[in-house]
């Protein structure tokens, strides 16, 4: 079976998915975006409009004013990976997101998931 290229996935399609996780489990779509805006340096009005058109990871990650510096510091399992050991650098990010979007719904302190 052939594996699908994460870079290519719309992260329009994504985001609504990662809010209704974190709301299901009592967190709230401002907190999802503190950690997105975070993880890439957008601003609020910038993830805003990246949510309304039709963008993929590889774009959404590519067009990021500033990737946090401490994003070497997210460790761990996501999909059955340790993402520290992924080298490719589009699902490295995509998968930095989802861990801090799972540590948001498992109820950990914003500021622990932000690396503070």
């Amino acid at each position: 079976m052939a594996t699908r290229d994460i870079s290519k996935i719309l992260f329009t399609a994504v985001y609504p998915l990662y809010v209704q996780k974190a709301e299901r489990k009592g967190r709230t779509q401002e907190e999802v975006n503190t950690i997105i805006c975070w993880l890439t340096g957008y601003s609020r009005e910038q993830l805003g409009q990246r949510t309304k058109v039709e963008i993929n990871f590889q774009d959404f990650f590519s067009q990021a004013p500033s990737i946090h510096p401490n994003i070497s510091l997210i460790t761990g399992l996501v999909c059955g990976v340790r993402v520290e050991d992924l080298q490719d650098p589009i699902t490295y990010r995509v998968r930095c997101l989802d861990k801090l979007i799972d540590e948001l719904a498992k109820g950990k302190n914003l500021e622990k998931i932000l690396r503070q």
